[in-house]
């Protein structure tokens, strides 16, 4: 590695000014900036081993005149070295550097140099010999017993002082000042994942009584944060409230790494993305309403940026499913009532949507419908300033509770109902809420849809041709977009539920599927037309069975 880099945070001048400056890290201010630095310093450690490793002593010598004053003086920084992944890679550097067959008495004096810094290194952690590296073995050097022990007896004293225990039976609770407890989570930061610091985390997150000020290390409270994404923390579900609550960008940080993994996940199984979300902390700690504001809140961005694509649809509606399943499960005697998590929407609607449809009888779902609907009309028909706003808060109540749109969409082409024109007003809402004149346009388009799907139900014979026929029709070019949504929502609720559609259903499906974009918006409405269906019951197993089927089809291409 060159000595003058472009980057001088890779240079090898530049670190070791710095671990002359840091020295052993006995001031707050070099820990602090230790704990600032080592990401930085963990890459630049790695780049050195990069090169080492393909060298002898005597070349890495050449090459690195002071080589040794660097390491070295890391090596005695406690807190470079209670970092797991810096000390790791210190530990790679000295083995690079160990000469297996010292060839003159530099050699000899270095390995013996080594040695006693490899035998340092390991005295104050519980990395085995093997797992380090293969030639460890070789020195004799094996863990110091006693490491465990004195970190948890240094854990349990710093507990102890943040909790105000009784000392000579004085309560000493308040007495700890704000610049100690500062202190005590600079300390940590580097230390996170070591399993004996866990109670120290959690009594320094859940120790509140600092009124508005944080004074917690803001290194602190990112480093917690990433290690429990990372899952390489496990902390109880009140410190990670905690910490969420005192540090909102780390709660933004969960909710976004959420929302990335659900939308990455590359098939269709609505079944995976509930098992995300059940494990995730956030659905732990959700029933708290600034948790869930928040998550609410990525879940607005997403819709607004996607335009409603069809994948977020389906990620809000399943986590608002395991939400509610979860908040219904909450034994605590104190919990809010659902509807309050909604504070932008009218209670009598919340209510009507936050109805599970197994609660009612299949009789009613079309006249609970007809209620949803005119209640959603009657609050977006407000023409002044604020309409838009109240247009999209109403739009995004309904994508939280979608499975009402799929008892509706099924209810249009199976069962005879008055109240048709209700259910295609709503699907023409949920798949555009803009104005009302595209929305008489779409009503109009999908209408003529249905009505063509409810006469070949009457057919004797159906084909390929005779769907496609009835469903593009020479219009089809100069039909609004959102009508494709919908024609394309009922086109899958009739291959589902026809007896008929069952026998063209795959042969039709590969026309529906002919470009990326609609193969990936069929899908999302396959699985979550499928996820619907099996909330409500055994009924529904063969039309599961075919969406689940038609699903693997359209990934298989």
């Amino acid at each position: 590695m060159a000595y003058n880099t472009p980057n001088p945070a890779l240079s090898f001048e530049y670190w070791l000014n710095k671990a002359v400056e840091w020295g052993q890290a006995t001031t707050l201010e070099s820990q602090q900036d230790v704990c600032l630095h080592l990401p930085k310093l963990h890459e630049f450690l790695h780049q050195i081993y990069e090169t080492l490793k393909q060298m002898s002593f005597t070349a890495a010598i050449q090459r690195f005149p002071l080589i040794g004053q660097l390491v070295g003086r890391l090596c005695w920084n406690p807190f470079v070295v209670a970092h797991d992944e810096c000390q790791k890679i210190l530990m790679w550097c000295l083995c690079c550097l160990y000469s297996k067959e010292p060839q003159n008495p530099v050699e000899l004096k270095a390995n013996e140099w080594i040695w006693n810094l490899l035998r340092h290194l390991l005295s104050s952690s519980e990395l085995g010999g093997a797992d380090v590296c293969p030639f460890l073995l070789t020195l004799g050097c094996t863990p110091a017993g006693c490491y465990s022990e004195l970190v948890k007896n240094m854990v349990l004293s710093l507990v102890t002082e943040l909790k105000g225990n009784l000392l000579n039976g004085l309560n000493i609770q308040g007495r700890i000042s704000a610049d100690r407890v500062h202190a005590m989570s600079v300390l940590c930061t580097p230390l996170l994942t070591l399993p004996e610091i866990a109670p120290l985390l959690e009594a320094l997150l859940t120790r509140c009584d600092w009124g508005l000020q944080e004074v917690l290390s803001v290194q602190f409270l990112e480093a917690v944060n990433e290690a429990l994404l990372q899952k390489k923390i496990d902390l109880s579900k009140s410190a990670v409230l905690c910490l969420w609550l005192r540090h909102l960008p780390s709660l933004e940080k969960a909710a976004l790494h959420l929302f990335e993994r659900l939308i990455s996940l590359q098939d269709q199984s609505l079944g995976d993305m509930e098992c995300i979300i059940k494990d995730s902390l956030l659905l732990q700690t959700v029933h708290h309403p600034s948790v869930f504001k928040i998550v609410d809140e990525i879940f607005r961005n997403a819709l607004l940026e996607t335009d409603g694509s069809s994948k977020v649809l389906t990620i809000i509606q399943v986590f608002t499913q395991c939400f509610v399943q979860a908040h219904q499960e909450d034994n605590r005697k104190h919990k809010l009532p659902l509807k309050t998590y909604f504070p932008h929407n009218h209670p009598s609607l919340v209510m009507a949507l936050l109805s599970q449809p197994l609660d009612l009888p299949p009789a009613g779902w079309c006249q609970h419908l007809k209620r949803i609907a005119e209640m959603l009309k009657s609050a977006t028909e407000d023409t002044s300033d604020r309409s838009h706003r109240i247009l999209f808060e109403h739009w995004f109540l309904l994508i939280h509770f979608g499975v009402w749109i799929d008892i509706a969409a099924e209810l249009l082409l199976t069962s005879e109902t008055e109240t048709s024109d209700t259910l295609l007003w709503l699907l023409a809402f949920y798949y555009n809420p803009h104005g009302s004149e595209q929305r008489t346009q779409i009503l109009v388009e999908a209408r003529t849809a249905s009505d063509r799907l409810l006469m070949l139900s009457c057919s004797p014979t159906l084909s390929v041709p005779k769907l496609l026929a009835a469903v593009d029709s020479t219009e089809a070019s100069t039909r609004h977009p959102s009508t494709n949504r919908i024609i394309q929502h009922l086109l899958i609720i009739y291959l589902l539920f026809s007896s008929r559609g069952h026998t063209i259903a795959k042969e039709f499906m590969a026309y529906m599927t002919q470009t990326a974009e609609t193969a990936s918006e069929v899908s999302n409405m396959l699985a979550r037309t499928a996820h619907s269906l099996s909330i409500l019951g055994l009924k529904n197993q063969r039309q599961i069975k075919l969406a689940l089927e038609l699903l693997q089809e359209i990934q298989s291409v």
